[in-house]
């Protein structure tokens, strides 16, 4: 049976009540509360403690969590630098989209549970899209590739931040990262049977978490951009050739 699509964005936001609180005020305050505690721990009563007020207060505004959510996902998006893909080329201004992301990722933990679950069509993932429309439209791509192009630049960056963000959550600061118990590890299960895996990582030498992760994903972006840039020579309208001229002697 098919599954009705709801949004939070399908209806026009209610007005305030006496209570005096606003949409954007709650939506504030459930970031603010997801960055500190994570998504597991926002619930409606924690979170109408914190605006002073009792939970059945905010469901004046939202029907439920995952339309809070919602609103709060959309919030996020709109972190993201747009860049204007007329005053620089869609290389540089994907970049800028791509660094952004990630920074905003990297600031709210939370999204990466939340893409893919729930809708983004709130005005801000809207105002992304469209900006990255028109950046892939200034380099060339037309009409589906576009928005082809689109969606391997930003898997891109889901792919490489998402699982960031688990194994931070799951083992703590970067700077508690036990770097020579993996080494050991390493040795331990693969030394045998996989040693140039093992010679690998030891030619690499001591490096720290952060710098290895933007290391490869500086590494990564390159090939996405020069393989999007290969997709566009290869499907560009062969240029007119230029007649050759008569030698004139």
């Amino acid at each position: 049976m098919t599954k009705p699509f709801s949004s939070v964005w399908l209806r026009p936001p209610r007005q305030p009540k006496t209570s005096g609180l606003r949409r954007e005020q709650i939506v504030a305050a459930a970031v603010e509360l997801l960055d500190a505690e994570g998504l597991d721990a926002l619930s409606m009563r924690k979170l109408g403690a914190r605006l002073g007020a009792g939970a059945t207060s905010l469901y004046w505004y939202v029907a439920n969590k995952d339309e809070l959510l919602e609103l709060a996902l959309d919030q996020a998006w709109g972190e993201v630098e747009l860049p204007d893909p007329e005053r620089m080329s869609w290389r540089e201004a994907s970049s800028r989209v791509v660094y952004s992301l990630r920074a905003t990722m990297r600031a709210h933990p939370w999204m990466a549970g939340l893409i893919g679950r729930l809708p983004s069509v709130g005005p801000n993932a809207f105002a992304l899209t469209d900006a990255m429309r028109r950046m892939f439209v200034a380099a060339g791509f037309v009409d589906m590739d576009v928005y082809y192009a689109n969606s391997t630049l930003i898997s891109f960056v889901f792919g490489q931040v998402i699982p960031e963000v688990a194994m931070t959550q799951s083992m703590g600061r970067v700077e508690d990262y036990d770097i020579d118990g993996m080494r050991s590890a390493m040795n331990q299960l693969a030394g045998q049977q996989y040693p140039e895996i093992v010679a690998d990582y030891e030619s690499v030498g001591p490096q720290d978490v952060t710098t290895a992760r933007a290391v490869a994903f500086d590494f990564g972006l390159l090939c996405v951009l020069d393989g999007l840039q290969a997709r566009l020579n290869s499907t560009a309208p062969a240029r007119p050739r230029t007649p050759r001229q008569p030698d004139p002697r």
